[in-house]
């Protein structure tokens, strides 16, 4: 089996960055470390991760394998495709140890998902590189200010049409009606 030879990885803090990293960059060996350093048997992880109640993720790692594929599976030539062979989304914990959650199959749709504790100096180095950069920890008072923007935005909008008829008035101008006799 190769190697995945490619590594797409995006940013969790909500910029949408991402950035491809090859073999011949030191980052993709450090990266490769840190994201498959562990047996592959899962750990626990606390119930509410279980539930999908987790932390926001840091970053998403899509590994690729290139130069596989073309006929007569695609209508492409040989060799010019990319295979995805696993995905790891990284995660901080409350104390700030860094959690790898692998999806060892992207393709197939399933719940077999790994997840690992990682070193936290690794993740230090390449978060330095600025490869992960962690989001905002959401705030309780978040909900409260999303409610009075909500409530802010739907009171405007019932007043709108008030709000429009009072401008549109003085502007309408008389209407005529020709009349057939």
């Amino acid at each position: 089996m190769d190697l995945p030879d490619l590594a797409v990885v995006i940013s969790g803090a909500g910029a949408g960055r991402s950035v491809t990293i090859e073999p011949d960059d030191p980052d993709f060996t450090r990266l490769e470390r840190f994201t498959t350093h562990f047996d592959t048997v899962t750990e626990r992880v606390p119930q509410a991760w279980q539930e999908g109640r987790y932390p926001p993720v840091v970053g998403t790692v899509v590994w690729g394998l290139t130069g596989v594929g073309g006929w007569p599976q695609t209508h492409r030539a040989p060799g010019t495709d990319t295979a995805i062979e696993r995905q790891d989304q990284i995660f901080l914990a409350d104390d700030g140890t860094p959690w790898i959650r692998t999806d060892p199959a992207v393709d197939t749709v399933d719940d077999d998902f790994r997840w690992h504790h990682a070193s936290r100096a690794d993740f230090d180095r390449l978060a330095g590189s600025g490869l992960f950069a962690p989001g905002p920890r959401p705030r309780s008072d978040h909900k409260v200010r999303w409610a009075l923007i909500g409530a802010g935005a739907g009171f405007a909008l019932a007043l709108a049409p008030t709000w429009l008829r009072r401008f549109r008035h003085p502007l309408r101008e008389p209407h005529q009606q020709l009349v057939d006799v």
